[in-house]
């Protein structure tokens, strides 16, 4: 059912490649006589645009009762697809580590393969509060990268600790709510 909370997430999924295409495409700014830092300006818009969503989905869903299936699934996508292509985009141009990206989509992966697992045995193992504040610290190491202003870097990391801190206690969840389900 698309509702309005499905149709932000559905918007976060349009803003993702778009942005990823602004990132990589400095040109359209500089070949028009404007300065390489509109192009981090308007990257950075794309990306705000599309986190607020992120935000204001769940609120919505919550406070008017819209949850559905669908937007469980959307959701969680459209965040991945966001921050990954914003990660890789920022990788390509040179201005994020490889490394830090090659854990942080290692990480997405082996959790969304556990989630696929959990819900096949009808296990509900929830995203955590570490899973939460990792999205903001990569939310936010993103726009710092996107603007390069400085502990950018630092920023990424410190998202990529917190990545496989969030990654190790889902890890723990599943196991106990597997432990839990065979008694």
């Amino acid at each position: 059912m698309l509702n309005l909370p499905n149709a932000l997430a559905s918007l976060r999924i349009l803003l993702a490649p778009l942005m990823f295409w602004v990132i990589l495409n400095p040109e359209i700014f500089t070949d028009n006589g404007y300065h390489i830092s509109w192009n981090y300006y308007f990257a950075s818009l794309l990306f705000i645009l599309a986190s607020a969503t992120d935000f204001f989905d769940g609120y919505i869903a919550r406070e008017w009762n819209q949850m559905t299936l669908l937007g469980g699934i959307l959701d969680p996508l459209a965040d991945k697809m966001l921050t990954l292509a914003a990660f890789l985009g920022l990788m390509m141009i040179g201005e994020a580590s490889a490394w830090a990206i090659y854990i942080i989509i290692v990480r997405e992966l082996f959790i969304t393969g556990i989630r696929t697992v959990a819900v096949s045995e009808g296990l509900d193992v929830k995203a955590s509060w570490a899973g939460k504040i990792k999205t903001v610290a990569q939310m936010i190491a993103i726009g710092f990268l996107l603007m390069h202003w400085p502990m950018a870097n630092e920023l990424l990391w410190f998202a990529v600790a917190l990545t496989v801190y969030s990654g190790l206690e889902y890890l723990w969840g599943f196991r106990k709510a597997l432990l839990k389900d065979e008694i």
